[in-house]
């Protein structure tokens, strides 16, 4: 049984009339779903987390490989420097 149903059957067993009771169980579940809705912005759901999960791995993965086309230009370019040198000097 819902809460509205529970406080409505309470307000008709203390004698107050039909629209009152229903007037405030309403007001009752507008102030709940009130407050459930701004839980809801506030914390963070599964759905959120794996989304964020996501994202964060796809951003790292841009990251690695950026960082592996630099590792590797600068790789061949101190090659390139060392036999420069050589050729120099040999």
């Amino acid at each position: 049984m819902s809460i509205d149903a529970v406080v409505f059957r309470t307000f008709r067993k203390l004698g107050i009339d039909d629209a009152d009771a229903t007037a405030f169980a309403d007001e009752l579940n507008s102030a709940i779903d009130k407050r459930y809705e701004l839980h809801a912005r506030q914390l963070v759901t599964r759905g959120d987390l794996e989304s964020a999960k996501s994202e964060i791995i796809r951003e790292l993965s841009k990251q690695m490989m950026e960082m592996q086309r630099w590792s590797l230009g600068v790789l061949f370019a101190g090659i390139a420097a060392v036999a420069a040198v050589v050729k120099l000097l040999g």
